[in-house]
């Protein structure tokens, strides 16, 4: 049975979330999902596995994004403009920490194992250094520093896979629009496992069904990270697990080599074949790894 949606109140900016599991007997864990994508892209079964060996899991749709609020923008804001922190942002990073608080209130966790992927996983670091009370432990996966900006930022990203995803042209219909998301997926998903055929169509039809894809929800997310100066990750203070994919078309292995290098004490894992996806053949080390992290 699919989770329901709840709702946490930051100011005037309403939060969806979903839990598995009891929030108040499970090893609270919190998921923060990357650019542009909804809470259902954190596969459900992957959610009960972690239920599984002990985890009470919260998945939530960060703002702009699924069933939370959504912003209006008056101009098209440019992608590039935005990574460069060149262009006045709807919110800021650490608006969208508020939401992350807000959501952890909601389920009465004082405290939180947090786990980000991709742009999460620079929400993830920055919620460690200006919350640190509230995380225990801190997976990134799939990231880039969160204090990193500008030129910086862009350095640690391998452009190839926009000009496969810039061919995906906007659909006029709602099956058009299902393909494209399965087709962005699939550009980014990982090179050396099977591709999820049917649970990414699946998961695109739900996501379409609960928000299109807006590509300026894209932009103002892009324009919030970059317009917020994060201070350095060497702060970070809690029990800290990097992994990423050797294969991933998006992010240079880089970023999280430099994310483990630089948060003392962090352990660094990487996994041959994997992309910009978490694969689930790839499941049950990560469990265990994020499992041994949190004491289970």
């Amino acid at each position: 049975m699919t989770a329901q949606p709840e709702y946490a109140r930051n100011g005037d900016v309403s939060i969806a979330y979903e839990t598995f599991g009891d929030p108040a007997a499970g090893e609270p864990l919190l998921l923060i999902t990357g650019l542009d994508f909804q809470m259902v892209w954190w596969p459900e079964d992957f959610c009960r596995q972690l239920v599984a060996r002990g985890f009470a899991v919260v998945r939530f749709d960060n703002r702009d994004s699924g069933l939370s609020t959504h912003f209006d923008s008056i101009r098209k804001e440019n992608p590039f403009l935005a990574l460069l922190g060149r262009t006045k942002p709807s919110y800021t990073t650490l608006d969208m920490l508020g939401d992350t608080i807000a959501v952890m209130d909601a389920v009465g966790w004082k405290s939180a194992h947090v786990f980000g992927a991709s742009m999460g996983a620079a929400l993830a670091q920055a919620l460690a250094l200006y919350h640190p009370d509230r995380v225990r432990t801190l997976v990134s996966a799939m990231g880039i520093p969160a204090d990193s900006s500008g030129l910086r930022a862009l350095s640690y990203i391998k452009f190839g896979v926009f000009g496969k995803l810039r061919k995906i042209k906007p659909g006029t219909t709602r099956e058009q629009e299902i393909d494209n998301l399965v087709r962005v997926y699939r550009a980014i998903a990982s090179p050396g496992y099977p591709f999820p055929r049917e649970w990414a169509r699946s998961v695109a039809e739900i996501s379409h069904d609960r928000s299109p894809r807006d590509p300026k929800s894209t932009q103002r997310q892009l324009a919030a990270g970059h317009a917020q100066k994060v201070p350095a990750i060497t702060g970070i203070r809690v029990p800290t697990l990097v992994f990423c994919g050797e294969d991933d078309p998006v992010i240079k292995m880089k970023g999280s080599t430099d994310i483990a290098s630089r948060i003392p004490g962090a352990t660094f894992v990487s996994y041959p074949g994997m992309g910009h996806n978490l694969p689930e053949e790839l499941w049950p080390d990560a469990i265990s790894r994020i499992a041994a992290l949190a004491g289970l």
